[in-house]
């Protein structure tokens, strides 16, 4: 293959997604995916490629360099397409801070700067700079973007950026800042093609999956959304907390004994469904359990859920949409129907039959409110932003 291709890198904490592009006129069409989990050892690579599907046993072991996963990697993708027609890499980056509004060419102060932000996004910053460092040392001549899931919510007011602390912090940026920007963007975009009667109203986004948040949209501009300073506020998750008394913390430290450690580890990778339900991080799993704590944890997931759009729509004043995506949001009619059963006020009526299905439209007629099932695709609009850094 003699055209030019371009390579994503989705990271993170603990996966890193890639995905393969034709870029052609301006335009980035996918050609090919893959992951790799660095929870499972030995390494495994799994691609797709078209309708073939491979799993690569890796003999690298991830470490706090990755040049040598990703030699391999690059190895084993070279059977598969030419890699010396490679021409960029995008990466996602977890957190841009109040630096970066969009896009941007990596280089060494773009670099430095977004390695300076990894106190605000301690798990996943370091595996973006990692994968970034480690595609420079193999290929330095290659040129990479940076795409920042904060970007999108650059467009929120400071009343509601500001926590309720003395304002100095916010100038130190102690602040809401907001993720999944990258899905947020997406599925705005793709709302305005596939619903332009919808797009310029008020849509509430829930991208729900082993990360999870929820989305304010007005006219295709966030307005709010429900995680703030950091990946763990908002809704429980399939580890992470969510939001949580203050109180808890400063009890966990200080009565307790608790170290900062210790802490981390519980609200990061103890809490969410995995801590209700003591039984699994993955919501199939619940659904499908008859045990009570399971039943429980999905009982408090769907009613937080539908709590925080909720608040939402006080923000922006009303509901035109609701949007559902990513893994949970588009595979999993129970969730959506738990929800949807506690927004019957709201004026959402879910057809249940569309709903099961998996339907693009799942709102019954007598609603007042729409209801979609949108695929996000986080590596197309990192492609996309790659090629108008490059272009410009």
């Amino acid at each position: 293959m003699t055209d030019k291709l371009l390579l994503t890198f989705n990271a993170g904490s603990s996966t890193v997604k890639i995905g393969l592009f034709l870029h052609e006129d301006g335009k980035a069409r996918r050609i090919g995916k893959g992951m790799i989990d660095f929870r499972h050892t030995p390494l495994t690579f799994h691609l797709v490629e078209g309708p073939e599907v491979f799993d690569v046993p890796l003999e690298a072991e991830a470490g706090d360099v990755l040049h040598e996963v990703l030699e391999e990697t690059f190895g084993w993708l070279a059977a598969h397409f030419d890699m010396d027609a490679v021409t960029a890499v995008g990466h996602r980056v977890v957190h841009g801070g109040d630096m970066f509004s969009g896009p941007v060419l990596l280089d060494d102060t773009t670099i430095a700067a977004i390695d300076a932000l990894t106190p605000l996004a301690p798990l996943h910053q370091p595996q973006n700079v990692r994968l970034i460092t480690a595609i420079r040392d193999l290929r330095p001549n290659l040129p990479q973007t940076a795409s920042f899931d904060t970007a999108f919510h650059r467009t929120q007011s400071p009343i509601v950026q500001r926590f309720a602390i003395p304002r100095q912090y916010f100038d130190q940026g102690i602040k809401r800042y907001g993720f999944h920007g990258l899905s947020y963007r997406y599925i705005a975009d793709k709302l305005a093609r596939l619903r332009p009667d919808l797009a310029g109203g008020k849509t509430i986004i829930a991208h729900l999956g082993s990360g999870a948040s929820l989305c304010a949209v007005e006219g295709g501009l966030s307005r709010d959304t429900s995680m703030g300073f950091s990946t763990l506020d908002g809704i429980p998750m399939a580890t992470r907390s969510g939001a949580i008394d203050a109180g808890v913390l400063l009890h966990w430290m200080g009565q307790m004994g608790l170290s900062r450690e210790d802490v981390e580890d519980i609200l990061y990778h103890k809490s969410g469904l995995l801590g209700l339900s003591g039984l699994s991080a993955d919501s199939r799993a619940l659904l499908e359990s008859d045990e009570p704590e399971a039943i429980e944890a999905i009982e408090i997931f769907t009613l937080r859920i539908a709590g925080e759009i909720a608040r939402l729509t006080v923000t922006i004043g009303g509901l035109d949409a609701l949007v559902f995506t990513a893994g949970i949001g588009e595979h999993q009619p129970q969730i959506r129907a738990a929800v949807c059963r506690r927004l019957q006020w709201l004026g959402i009526a879910l057809n249940e039959e569309a709903n099961d299905a998996n339907s693009e439209s799942i709102h019954d007629a007598a609603g007042r409110v729409a209801v979609l099932v949108i695929e996000t695709d986080e590596e197309q609009v990192i492609a996309d932003e790659a090629i108008s850094v490059l272009d410009s």
